[in-house]
């Protein structure tokens, strides 16, 4: 998204022409229904992972990072970390090691503010790229009645097709199906990467540090897929974590944390209840069909662009215009 390439460039990383595709908006399509706005500013990358992690890890080496590849993490200790069995003396660990993080859980900073999990907050997403040109300048949501698929495009010739849903058992094959428009243009498409699954979980955290000890990225929780806001959220964090780092004060990262994810949470939420009530979900796609401006409002508060003012005036305009439906 827009504001995940800011903030990726403000961490001193430019992604080469070649890497990226560029899209310039949002397209949401329910049931016959479509709604579309462009970013209003900057644009957005599309990109396979693996091409951003080697951009990523070619610039940590130019900041002179040292990876220890195939060298397993097996525990913490009072001066640092376990590194294949040897201690590796740091004055920071920084567990950055995903949903599942077991840096988490070694440093005793995996109880949630939830005392137990709700089954609406874990979702499974599963993923592959076909070969196929775009159709679109935009990155394409697609709701159905027991999931939601999107389209991004990945270079000229390819783009990535993500089903996320409540249900393990729903794969990409299964999914398609409720969506005859997007399996006829991907009929004749061939396949450019096996299917690929993994967990969403919108979750947050009671403490992101202990001791020497703080966590990042998806190991410090997170939203919902749906968002597309994993990647800027952990962005951001890592550039609030190393001023943090910086000057000892993990409090004020912790506070800053908390600030940095209000906004994707709200979204998550309310994109979240759009999945579970259809027939909303249907007036809302009424409205933004039928009023541009409410969806351009809505992508506008998504990528972090206005005021605290425009947003509630988003609000109350996409409420009343629901009223009105």
């Amino acid at each position: 998204m827009p504001d995940g390439v800011e903030a990726l460039y403000q961490l001193g990383i430019t992604i080469p022409e070649g890497d990226a595709y560029r899209f310039r908006g949002i397209r949401f399509v329910s049931e016959g229904k479509k709604a579309e706005a462009e970013f209003p500013r900057g644009t957005a990358y599309g990109i396979r992972r693996t091409d951003l992690h080697r951009v990523m890890l070619d610039h940590a080496a130019e900041c002179g990072v040292h990876m220890l590849w195939q060298a397993a993490v097996t525990g913490l200790h009072p001066e640092g970390a376990l590194v294949a069995g040897e201690l590796v003396r740091a004055r920071w660990v920084v567990g950055a090691d995903g949903t599942s993080s077991r840096v988490r859980s070694w440093a005793k900073l995996d109880q949630h503010k939830l005392d137990a999990l709700p089954e609406k907050n874990l979702r499974f997403a599963f993923r592959r790229h076909y070969r196929v040109a775009p159709w679109t300048g935009f990155m394409e949501l697609h709701w159905g009645r027991y999931c939601q698929v999107y389209v991004t495009p990945v270079s000229r010739e390819e783009v990535c097709v993500v089903l996320i849903s409540s249900s393990p058992k729903v794969r990409l094959d299964d999914g398609l199906g409720e969506f005859p428009e997007l399996c006829a243009r991907l009929q004749n498409a061939g396949l450019a990467s096996s299917e690929r699954g993994a967990i969403t979980i919108t979750r947050r955290l009671r403490r992101l540090y202990r001791g020497r000890t703080v966590l990042v990225g998806d190991a410090s929780g997170g939203v919902d897929a749906i968002t597309g806001e994993g990647l800027c959220l952990t962005f951001r964090q890592a550039a609030l974590l190393g001023d943090c780092l910086a000057s000892g004060d993990l409090s004020s990262y912790q506070k800053g944390h908390r600030a940095l994810g209000r906004r994707p949470a709200l979204m998550a939420r309310m994109m979240l209840f759009m999945a579970r009530h259809s027939h909303l979900r249907q007036r809302t796609m009424q409205v933004f069909q039928s009023s541009p401006r409410s969806f351009a409002g809505m992508l506008a508060m998504h990528v972090g662009e206005g005021s605290a003012r425009d947003y509630i005036s988003n609000g109350l305009v996409l409420g009343w215009e629901l009223l009105k439906a």
